[in-house]
Order: C-alpha cells, then sequence, then structure tokens
C-alpha cells in the first residue's frame, strides 16, 4: 500500500504542533540509547554539610570523557528568580570536553555561577543553572534525615527536586563552536549534549540531597528510594525566548518533522502486525494513562486539553478491545484514520508518537537525519526568474495567502528582542510602542507581501534583479526556495495574529526534546519535566525502553 506523508499544510498549523508529544525520536530518549553502554562515574563529590560545593559527573568510552562539573552556591530565598535576568542561582553547571584538572575547576568555579557574564573556553561544551524546588527540597532532606522517605503526593504534584532556567551551548559565551564536534558520532544528533547535562544534574540533585540529609542526622538519615528517585525528574521554565528558534531554522525544523513524518509513513505501510507489536503498542497506551491522569496544571487551557486527551484515549482503549482486530491488513493506517475522524488533534499526534515504540528499525536510521548542517542551503538561486519564485509560493504557501493582513486581528502582534531580558517577547502593536523594531518573524504576512509585489513584477525577471531593488524581501525569498526542497520547514499559520498561542511553538520543540507534562503559565511561558521515569545511570546498560509509559509517584 502506497501511504502518502501527510499534508504540511495541514500539520504545520500551530494548533497541530502545539499538540505534540514526546515520542522514540525525541532527543532526550536518543541520547540514552547512545550513551547507554558508556561508563557513567562521580569523579568528585566535595560538598560541605550544607550541599555547597563543586561535584563533577562523567560518562567514558574508550578516549572519549565528557565531564559535569557542578557548583552549589549559597543564595537568599529573594536572589532565587527562574527568570532569564536573575544572576544568581541555587547551582550551575558545564559540561566539559575531556577530564578538567584542578586548576580547570578552579577557572570554572570563577566563571560558571557567573553564567553569561562568564569566560568560558573551547573545552566546555555547554552551559547551565537550577534552582531548587524549596518546598520539595526541604521536605525530601527533612524526611529522610528522620529515616523516612518523602510524601509520593508532593512529589508527584511538583516531579523534581530543581529545574534549570537555560541550556546553552553551540558557542555561546565562549563555549566550544559546534563546529569543533559536529563530527563526533555519538553526538550526531540535535541537542544531544544538552542532554547529557540536563541527565547529569538530575543525578547530582539526588545524590546532593542524600548528602544535606545525611549531615542534617548522620544515625538517623536514610537515602531516597532509588524507585522515587527513577521517578523524578529536572524541571524547566521555558519563555519565548525558545519561540523564535523553529522559525529561525527551517531546515532543521523540517528534518526533525519530516523523521516524524516518514516514521508514521512506514508504520501505516506495515502490512502485517504482530502480536509482540500490537501487544507492546496497546501496553504502552494504557501505561500512559498514568501520565495523563497525574498531569498537573492549573492552567484552564491545558486542563482542557488535557481532559479532552484522557477523553479520547480512553475511548482509543475502548475501540482496540471491542472493534477492533489487530489481523486486520495494514492494522495502523486503519487505526490513524479512525483517529483522525474519531478523536482531537491532541489525541491523534500523542497516539502517532507511541505507535513508534514497537519499531526500533524504523525510528533508530531516523535520528541520524535529525540534524542539518544549515549554511548548504542559505544561498538564493539568483539565476531563477520571477515566475519561478511565484508558482513556489502558489503551490508551498496557499493557506498563508487567504490571510486579510489589512484586518487588524491578522497584524496584532509583533516580536521583538527586550532591552532588559535580551530575550524575544510579543507584543500588541496597536497598544505598545517598538513595532519600528520588530524581528522578521511574521513569515506569513512578508510570504504575502511578497507575492504581491511579484505580481506586479515581470515573470522574466531574475531573482537577482528583483532582490536588487527589493532587499527587505530577501528573508522571505530564501525561505520560499528552501520550502520548494523542505516541504515540512515552514510555520502554516500567522505568528502575529490575535489568535496566535505562542506556547504551541514552545511545545512543537519541547515534544521533540521529550518533555513531559506541560504546565503552562500563560500564553507565553510554561514549566515542564525532563527524564522524569528515566533510568539512573547506573541503570542504563538494560534500561527498559518504554520508561516514560511507566512514571509511577
Amino acid at each position: 500500500m502506497n501511504i502518502q506523508l501527510r499534508d504540511p499544510k495541514e500539520i504545520m498549523r500551530l494548533s497541530r504542533l502545539g499538540s505534540f508529544h514526546q515520542s522514540k525520536l525525541s532527543f532526550l530518549r536518543s541520547f540514552l540509547d547512545e550513551f547507554k553502554n558508556w561508563e557513567f562515574k562521580k569523579d568528585l563529590f566535595n560538598l560541605d554539610e550544607n550541599g555547597y560545593g563543586e561535584a563533577v559527573y562523567s560518562f567514558k568510552k574508550k578516549d572519549r570523557v565528557y565531564s559535569l562539573v557542578c557548583f552549589a552556591n549559597l543564595i537568599s530565598d529573594e536572589e532565587r528568580s527562574d527568570r532569564v535576568i536573575a544572576t544568581k542561582w541555587d547551582a550551575a553547571f558545564t559540561l566539559y570536553d575531556g577530564i578538567p584538572s584542578k586548576t580547570d575547576i578552579e577557572r570554572l568555579k570563577k566563571e560558571v555561577p557567573k553564567q553569561e557574564i562568564g569566560r568560558l573556553s573551547y573545552k566546555e561544551l555547554t552551559l547551565s543553572r537550577a534552582n531548587k524546588s524549596i518546598r520539595v527540597f526541604n521536605h525530601v532532606v527533612e524526611r529522610l534525615s528522620k529515616g523516612l522517605q518523602p510524601n509520593l503526593k508532593l512529589l508527584s504534584q511538583v516531579g523534581y527536586l530543581y529545574r534549570t532556567t537555560a541550556v546553552y551551548g553551540s558557542g555561546k559565551f565562549g563555549l566550544a563552536d559546534r563546529f569543533r564536534i559536529k563530527n563526533r558520532e555519538e553526538i550526531n544528533g540535535p541537542f544531544r549534549l544538552e542532554m547529557m547535562l540536563v541527565y547529569l544534574v538530575r543525578q547530582f540533585t539526588f545524590d546532593q540531597v542524600n548528602h544535606v540529609a545525611y549531615h542534617k542526622d548522620p544515625k538517623k538519615s536514610v537515602k531516597l528510594d532509588e524507585n522515587i528517585c527513577k521517578n523524578l525528574g529536572i524541571g524547566n521554565s521555558t519563555g519565548l525566548g525558545m519561540a523564535p528558534f523553529i522559525v529561525n531554522h527551517p531546515t532543521l525544523l523540517n528534518n526533525w518533522i519530516m523523521s516524524r513524518e516518514i516514521a508514521l509513513q512506514k508504520i501505516r505501510q506495515i502490512k502485517d502486525v504482530n502480536d509482540e507489536d500490537s501487544n507492546l503498542f496497546i501496553e504502552c497506551v494504557t501505561n500512559s494513562l498514568t501520565n495523563i491522569t497525574s498531569w498537573n496544571t492549573e492552567s484552564e487551557y491545558q486542563k482542557n486539553k488535557t481532559k479532552s486527551l484522557l477523553k479520547d484515549v480512553k475511548k482509543f482503549l475502548d475501540y482496540t478491545k471491542n472493534q477492533f482486530n489487530f489481523k486486520t491488513e495494514y492494522a495502523f493506517n486503519e487505526i490513524y484514520k479512525w483517529l483522525e475522524k474519531e478523536t482531537c488533534d491532541e489525541c491523534i499526534e500523542y497516539i502517532v508518537s507511541i505507535m513508534m515504540e514497537p519499531y526500533d528499525y524504523i525510528t533508530k536510521p531516523l535520528v541520524k537525519l535529525m540534524s542539518s548542517d544549515e549554511e548548504k542551503y542559505f544561498d538564493i538561486p539568483t539565476h531563477k526568474k520571477v515566475d519561478d519564485l511565484l508558482k513556489i509560493i502558489e503551490n508551498e504557501y496557499s493557506n498563508i495567502l487567504k490571510i486579510d493582513f489589512e484586518k487588524k486581528e491578522n497584524n496584532q502582534n509583533f516580536w521583538f528582542i527586550s532591552k532588559n531580558k535580551e530575550e524575544p517577547r510579543l507584543a500588541d502593536r496597536y497598544k505598545e510602542n517598538g513595532s519600528d523594531l520588530e524581528q522578521p518573524l511574521a513569515i506569513a504576512r512578508d510570504i504575502k507581501r511578497l507575492y504581491k509585489k511579484l505580481l506586479t513584477t515581470k515573470k522574466s525577471l531574475s531573482i537577482a534583479k528583483f532582490l536588487s531593488n527589493n532587499s527587505e524581501l530577501r528573508h522571505v525569498v530564501r525561505r520560499a526556495f528552501i520550502i520548494e526542497k523542505f516541504p515540512y520547514s515552514e510555520i502554516q499559520d500567522n505568528t502575529i495574529s490575535k489568535q496566535t498561542m505562542p506556547i504551541d511553538m514552545l511545545r512543537l520543540k519541547l515534544s521533540f526534546f521529550g518533555a513531559l507534562k506541560f504546565d503552562p503559565r500563560s500564553d507565553k511561558w510554561l514549566r515542564i519535566c525532563m527524564f522524569q521515569g528515566a533510568p539512573l545511570p547506573q541503570y542504563l546498560e538494560s534500561y527498559d525502553e518504554q520508561w516514560v509509559y511507566k512514571v509511577n509517584i
């Protein structure tokens, strides 16, 4: 059976992208798979009785070593903030390329806690900082020091001891540029080193809480139960700073989405689904109900989405139990058609993610295709004609061309860089000043402008000559030629509309990271949990690959 890839004009809508969930293609899961055979060590743990000091953790294989260097700092409650403009954090981290010497650690001790204003070198690969969830951390210390395990209800409400507020890489603040390391086979996947940092930070949080509890009462204290550790992750606060990434990296976005779409296509083309694969699929869907029912949020928007998801997943399980037979030819194709007809976007994309669980032979080769050498596609084919560009826009942006940007609500917002926060922000152009400093992130509007201009231009004119008179449209001319080769490179929606939900953009990217339990705090920022349920480092070699569906606090 010849199953077509899904239509980008449908899949690349923000509401659909904002319904994506983690899968076997997600970066934290492919990281665990890649590093499961590496040697994990705690090389240094020099904390005082209150948990302040430095620690080093490493992954080693043959001559390659990656070391997380941790610095735990004393700060007051008033100084603790998740905002990007904060200057102090409970802990700061860097991933070091190799084994840091005492001299390196002393150097890093002076610079890493400063984060953005510190001076780092090419030996440092990633940089991050994190704050304690004070309520949870203190509760766990108190209970462990008395020889008791913590209250599981409290832990399930939060899901972590620390949350990160940023993870930097790729040359920022003096860190190693990507070109230095991009050819290393073990990190041939997007954000692999960032995932390593977060994973090792998670282990540090467990060791630190055990250490502080022990020094609070050496005679009575116990360690945090390993099963509880396994079911705790690392939190993260993410705002609009992440949103422009998926606009500014079109070929990378395409490769992420394309990999997912190819996986779905191949699964739908399986003629005979065996019992082992169908049983694993249904088991994962069933187990995942625990995740959905423990998804805590105060956001009415997310509550409604989660409620709808839970209802549809239960409906789906009832359908597979009572009405569907996996002996049907092309069973997953039949399931997909049923999902499109009977459930919401959130459920469709949720089940699509779980369909991948039995099929390593499909997903593993795709993981290697999710990076992009973006510079290759940056040049504009200036020898082409205006007529060529018109045809691309009419074929690839037909939905965009229907938007009327003369209507106020379709031109409501603008993206800008905050001077105070140095982060992308969104504002109402009719209520706030600054639209003259608008960032080029309104691709739909600019494509429409380009199209109108092209309609009044001689069709045989070269793109070179067109751009010599219309240089302000260069960014969208480039994008149009990119989408010709990369069909999933563009959000097929209006990112400045009054109706736009910016968190859909955040959630798309976070789903590829492997985040769980999205908790919007507004339409512009949210909290998430990463590695919740993941194996501890000492058990990586033989871990259960479906751990993500077995979180149990």
